[in-house]
């Protein structure tokens, strides 16, 4: 597996010709999809990760998948280049950062939203609205559900996390009772 700061380098660099041709956001859907045949082929991740086999030999496999996968010519040597300095375990990670790289560029930003029960969606909308206003961004919400928070929801900005759940607050009421600050 490669570090983080390497990831981050290949991120930025394949966000900087993507930038510089227009065709950033493209490049990131085509290392997403890379990413999703990986996981799906495992055997053949494994074969074009493993550095026991030769790099010509994992570059004739990986050739021959980039020519029916049909990705943007910068995206397969963007590949093959990543392949060649025995990067290709963390494909996921540099994947990861380039979305990371593209929202900030898009103005962008993702949020969690955790729900008790399903939110309607004028609701939905409402909370997209004010968060927009709150971050100064397009917000792109990943909406989930879980029953033990009883009622409210949570919302996970980052590392901001504004928890506005029954839960919470049935636990802050029980703080307070514990520390006898209940007058």
């Amino acid at each position: 597996m490669i570090g983080s700061k390497i990831s981050r380098r290949y991120a930025k660099a394949l966000l900087s010709l993507g930038q510089e041709d227009g065709q950033y956001l493209e490049y990131g859907q085509n290392l997403n999809e890379f990413v999703g045949f990986c996981t799906a082929n495992t055997e053949f991740f494994q074969v074009i990760s493993n550095q026991i086999y030769s790099v010509s030999d994992r570059k004739k496999v990986l050739e021959a998948i980039l020519e029916k996968l049909s990705f943007h010519n910068v995206i397969n040597n963007f590949l093959k280049l990543v392949l060649e300095k025995n990067r290709m375990a963390g494909i996921e990670k540099i994947s990861d950062y380039y979305l990371g790289l593209t929202d900030e560029a898009s103005n962008i930003t993702r949020t969690e939203i955790i729900a008790a029960k399903p939110l309607k969606q004028q609701a939905l909308d409402k909370l997209l609205r004010t968060l927009k206003v709150l971050t100064s961004k397009e917000v792109k919400a990943e909406v989930k559900e879980d029953p033990s928070l009883i009622g409210g929801i949570v919302v996970k900005i980052g590392d901001l996390v504004l928890d506005g759940s029954v839960r919470a607050q049935i636990t802050g009421l029980q703080d307070l009772l514990k520390r006898g600050e209940y007058n």
